[in-house]
């Protein structure tokens, strides 16, 4: 059975009820065959380059002497644990210097941090070793500068900006970066 296009192109065998021009078999087998070629001298060469690198280290090495053997460790089976090695253990992991690994998520160790800089904020303290400065509370603080207010810096000349300078726009809320974390407000 033919068809004919209105384009004018040549007609087209449906007869056979698929498309016949659109694989081309033969390009398909020559991939095959050139994929399997590849794959193939690449293994060969993988087992070749091992050869060669188990004879030179066997070579730098020397002859496996009466001392040396391989040893099936499967057949050992579990080895049963020792209260002695596990005391050992113990007390090498309790030695073992810093930075350690923290065992629990590192939250208590920034609770730890708030609480010593709450110390700080919230009570009077020496500044120095002189004790000659004293620290006050933050409270007490914001009030005796809302009383005196801010002390201000003498003006200092500044130079003409550049052709193309502006002065820079702060266009975000700042803020002083500090909050409790979620670990600390459930403690609370």
């Amino acid at each position: 059975m033919h068809t004919h296009n209105n384009d004018g192109q040549e007609p087209v065998d449906a007869s056979a009820g698929f498309e016949k021009s659109d694989v081309r078999v033969g390009g398909v087998t020559v991939f095959i065959v050139s994929m399997a070629i590849f794959v193939a001298v690449v293994a060969i060469v993988a087992w070749g380059l091992g050869k060669a690198l188990n004879a030179h280290m066997a070579s730098t090495d020397g002859k496996p002497s009466r001392w040396s053997k391989t040893v099936d460790v499967r057949e050992l089976g579990n080895m049963p644990t020792s209260p002695d090695l596990q005391n050992k253990m113990g007390e090498l992991t309790r030695t073992f210097p810093t930075p350690r690994v923290q065992t629990d998520d590192g939250m208590q160790d920034v609770a730890d941090l708030h609480a010593r800089e709450d110390l700080l904020l919230e009570n009077y303290s020496w500044a120095n070793a002189d004790h000659t400065k004293v620290r006050i509370p933050i409270e007490r603080a914001m009030e005796l500068l809302a009383a005196r207010g801010i002390p201000v810096a003498p003006t200092v000349d500044q130079p003409k900006p550049m052709t193309g300078d502006g002065t820079p726009r702060v266009t975000a809320p700042q803020t002083n970066g500090f909050t409790r974390t979620a670990y600390e407000q459930g403690q609370k």
